[in-house]
């Protein structure tokens, strides 16, 4: 699984990271004590003196700023703050239970009956050796980790060794590219991730119920979202939660599905594509037809009809060969019997796309969103050539079961408004060629002005 630099980027540096801030043993002690509600029986658990469990709670406690039990003569209460920080905790346990769960199926394999040579699971709540693996997964050299994590190279080495110890298994190995992770440690940095990220989230939490939203939320923006629906979420949201932070991910789609099943990543905003993983889960917010779009002063503009020979005196700008939009017009056009197209220019950037579109009489196939603006300023046209069919569903991807930070939360459910009433089609013209006018599901009932004789866009917004 692919965890690109584009992906580290977004991410606060060790140093910084909020994960950091907080430990996942005191979290541990934390989480039995809320399922034991007691000190003492805490302390028969995990075989600590009841002083030592009170010192790590109030630890714990003191790092989050807030009172997570209630002391009661008749054991230890959740506080609300400690009922949110407990479904966190229960994420974080379950993640470090299914890593040392294959470690130990691991070594019976390896050396049959006995698991020897396999720490307690309560050994990998430990958030710096699981920090370090994690940037080590995606720099490859202990030296970049030692500078992120403001450390030594030796104690980045010892870091993981005893991560390594503790699992019984190595996690990387040297390799011309540097150290890569084996494939356990490729397995199990991605559960690190999302411990890494819970742990994160945990403080988000807690200031939510205080009235704050704060943090990091880290968006995968896919091309069909970027141009309006995502950044009038994000000024609607800032404006209400200035304490929150959002980065916005282009990267592709294989890469941001990886960001996202590690944690890297809180959601995927963009076309959906057919899911080839259970982990993974999609929800529909729109959808958009494609149209033809070309200059408003296009030659095929100015015609009240488009047929296929019209088509193939001018050149294509298209995206590149099996993403799901060249796909669909490709069988879009063989259905027709006619041949897949053959583009001049094949490109995934839209300020490139654009500018082809805007200063020759290339041809595109695209959603009139991703041009929205330009069609609005009078540049582009829609052409009247039926897609029929050529639709795309716009929507979220999310990690199955996992449970969004207070802020992605917030976010998704503004983008989900706004999706509502941000229906953006093509409108012919009734009066003449093809305007390429855009109409808003909140603007039907307003007149929309008429497109010039060049197929020049305007209208209401």
């Amino acid at each position: 699984m692919a965890h690109p630099h584009s992906l580290l980027d977004q991410r606060p540096g060790a140093h910084d990271d909020p994960a950091g801030r907080l430990s996942l043993h005191h979290l541990h002690v934390f989480n039995t004590v809320a399922a034991t509600g007691g000190v003492r029986s805490t302390a028969e658990a995990l075989f600590r003196a009841s002083s030592a469990v009170t010192r790590a709670v109030n630890r714990f406690e003191e790092s989050l700023g807030v009172r997570l039990f209630e002391r009661k003569g008749t054991g230890m209460l959740l506080t609300a703050e400690g009922e949110a920080v407990r479904v966190r905790a229960s994420h974080i346990a379950a993640e470090l239970a299914a890593v040392h769960d294959e470690a130990l199926a691991l070594r019976r394999a390896r050396g049959g009956a006995t698991a020897a040579g396999v720490g307690a699971v309560a050994s990998l709540f430990h958030t710096r050796r699981l920090m370090h693996a994690a940037l080590l997964a995606d720099v490859h050299h202990m030296s970049t980790v030692a500078h992120l994590a403001g450390l030594t190279q030796p104690a980045i080495s010892a870091s993981i060794s005893g991560l390594e110890e503790t699992l019984g298994q190595p996690l990387f190995q040297r390799t011309p590219r540097g150290m890569v992770p084996t494939p356990a440690g490729e397995r199990w940095v991605v559960h690190f991730k999302r411990v890494l990220a819970e742990l994160r989230n945990i403080q988000a939490d807690v200031a939510a119920l205080q009235g704050v939203l704060e943090g990091i939320v880290t968006v995968g923006a896919l091309p069909l979202i970027r141009t309006m629906v995502l950044p009038a979420a994000i000024a609607s949201v800032l404006g209400r939660h200035p304490r929150l932070r959002i980065r916005t991910l282009e990267s592709p789609y294989g890469d941001l599905c990886a960001g996202l099943l590690s944690a890297d990543v809180d959601f995927i905003l963009g076309a959906l594509r057919p899911l080839q993983d259970s982990a993974l889960t999609t929800e529909v917010l729109l959808h958009e037809d494609i149209v033809l779009i070309a200059r408003a002063g296009h030659p095929l503009a100015r015609k009240r009809s488009v047929d296929f020979d019209d088509l193939q005196a001018y050149p294509w700008v298209l995206s590149r060969q099996s993403t799901p939009l060249r796909d669909q017009l490709n069988a879009f056009f063989v259905r027709h019997g006619r041949p897949a197209l053959v583009p001049s220019v094949e490109t995934a950037d839209l300020a490139l796309l654009r500018g082809l579109l805007l200063h020759s009489d290339m041809l595109t196939a695209l959603s009139v969103h991703q041009l929205y603006y330009e069609f609005e300023a009078g540049g582009l046209a829609a052409l009247a050539f039926p897609l029929d069919g050529m639709q795309r569903q716009i929507g979220v991807t999310l990690r199955t079961g996992a449970q969004l930070q207070p802020g992605a939360r917030a976010l998704l459910d503004e983008v989900k408004r706004l999706a509502v009433s941000m229906d953006v089609r093509p409108s012919a013209s009734s009066a003449g060629p093809a305007s390429g006018r855009i109409v808003h599901k909140r603007n039907r009932a307003a007149r929309v002005q008429q497109g010039n004789p060049g197929g020049a866009v305007g209208g209401d917004t």
